[in-house]
């Protein structure tokens, strides 16, 4: 065949995404804190965004004629798609249309007339603080900082100028848990000082508050505490030379080793425990933070479940139509209606991409709380397996979609307020025809089963794995042991010795 060039006309269909889409599919995975500072931004550097407050929706509530007169009647913020009974139809999914364009059906079946029943347990989403006083803010914010505490001392107890500037050196060689991290031999040879006098502004730093701090082992820092407590005998010494038994609960050898019978031993271990082995994770310690549901669940009358958006975690905002129609009246060129035609689409486009928002985060919920409706009512045990194409495919969306939706997203219901994607795990197969058990409902069940074993008869993964098969659950003996080194349970072999 000869090569020759020639002319061909191609029709192909392709997907390009505008940066307006961009950047409403990138609203969709942000939380609740990074969405505001968005939001914020945005009212910053564009004239026509303005926030409308709880009194203005209020207003226009109770007097909507008023409203129309001022030119924002059509103007829609965000809550107005905030309860799941007035969502937009399905074919309003514009922030799915990017992976499936011609995908505009309608969501899944209704599922509001669910079934009555199920007691439902005090909510844990909300409290405050009642009193007089200073706030628990105003406390919070009074707290210094480890090494200000640390200097403070370090000024009353060392004089000299030379122990201060070795003080301030080995302030500075602490670890986040308070052990000092260097060598004392180069840090002499900083300074140009004898490593004894090192050691002595060190041996003095050591009698600082917090106790324990400056330690340079696990070893020390307990013993500089337990000599506080004036308890560093020498079966206390011989106890800490050997933490490496009390870790495997080897009680025959640490009798051996210190000297001592079961009931001492056990008043030593319990001092032991007593103690702080970071002394320094009291200090520099960010206050947690609540964590704010985006959505919110509670029972109806009829035994469905009612779900919302968390008003005050959207962003409301506006696109003033008066203002834009006032400006553009006194445009006196092009460009500068141009720059304004910009800002007013701008304003109109964040506004209707937070109302998409909105729209998708609800839709992802109400379907997860449908599939999940066993584990709202009757606990973890009842927990289903699902998974993102489950959640897509029932409401005609893309996975990615729906990942996105429950990324940072809290859900507040009767039984706690968790993650979104909590609620997706693995699923473990049957031992007969069956339904599939979740991955967090069977890490339960062993948890229970450890809980309620028999300390004479401690269950070895085996014997967990032979129970659970009885149960009707098909697991390996490696996944019982993966679930229970996620929770934190040790092995058969040292919960025995534990349980002695």
């Amino acid at each position: 065949m000869a090569v020759t060039p020639r002319l061909e006309l191609r029709q192909t269909q392709s997907l390009v995404m505008t940066p307006q889409l961009q950047q409403a599919i990138k609203l969709l995975q942000l939380s609740n804190v990074e969405l505001t500072d968005f939001v914020e931004q945005e009212l910053e550097s564009n004239p026509l965004l303005e926030p409308e407050g709880p009194e203005d929706s209020e207003a226009e509530r109770a007097d909507p004629e008023s409203a129309g007169e001022t030119g924002e009647a059509e103007s829609q913020d965000t809550l107005d798609f905030a309860d799941a009974e007035t969502l937009p139809s399905g074919a309003d999914q514009p922030l799915d249309a990017t992976f499936d364009p011609e995908d505009d059906a309608g969501p899944g079946a209704d599922w509001s007339a669910g079934p009555a029943g199920g007691e439902i347990g005090p909510s844990a989403t909300g409290g405050g603080f009642d009193g007089e006083g200073q706030s628990i803010d105003q406390r919070l914010g009074e707290r210094i900082d480890l090494r200000e505490h640390l200097i403070r001392q370090l000024q009353i107890e060392c004089p000299e100028p030379i122990d201060r500037v070795i003080g301030l050196h080995l302030i500075d060689m602490l670890d986040e848990a308070g052990y000092l991290d260097g060598d004392l031999a180069a840090l002499a040879e900083l300074l140009g000082c004898p490593v004894e006098r090192v050691e002595a502004t060190l041996a003095r730093l050591q009698t600082f508050e917090p106790t324990g701090i400056f330690a340079r082992s696990l070893t020390e820092c307990l013993a500089l505490q337990l000599a506080e407590r004036d308890r560093l005998d020498p079966a206390m010494e011989a106890l800490l030379d050997n933490l490496d038994l009390v870790a495997r609960h080897d009680l025959a050898g640490l009798k051996a080793r210190c000297g001592v019978d079961d009931e001492d031993l056990a008043e030593m271990i319990a001092e032991l425990r007593a103690l702080d082995p970071k002394p320094a994770m009291s200090f520099d310690v960010a206050p947690a933070e609540p964590v704010v549901p985006d959505i919110l669940m509670r029972p109806r009358p009829d035994g469905a479940w009612h779900i919302e958006l968390n008003s005050e975690t959207l962003p409301r905002v506006l696109a003033n139509n008066a203002y834009y129609t006032e400006v553009m009246g006194k445009c006196r060129d092009k460009a500068e209606r141009e720059y304004v035609t910009e800002r007013f689409q701008q304003a109109n486009w964040l506004v209707k991409a937070l109302h998409q928002r909105a729209t998708t985060i609800l839709k992802v919920a109400s379907e997860i709380v449908r599939q999940q409706d066993g584990f709202f009512r009757k606990g973890i045990q009842h927990m289903r397996p699902l998974t993102l194409r489950n959640v897509a495919e029932a409401i005609e969306m893309h996975e990615s979609t729906v990942s996105r939706a429950t990324s940072n997203k809290f859900l507040a219901t009767p039984r706690g307020t968790y993650e979104l994607k909590y609620f997706f795990g693995s699923a473990i197969g049957a031992t007969e025809s069956g339904a599939a058990h979740a991955g967090e409902a069977v890490r339960d069940r062993i948890r229970r089963l450890i809980e309620a074993e028999d300390p004479r008869r401690v269950l070895s993964d085996d014997a967990l794995v032979d129970l659970l098969r009885a149960d009707g659950v098909d697991i390996a003996r490696r996944t019982v042991a993966k679930y229970r080194e996620a929770l934190r349970i040790p092995s058969s072999v040292q919960r025995r010795r534990e349980k002695a």
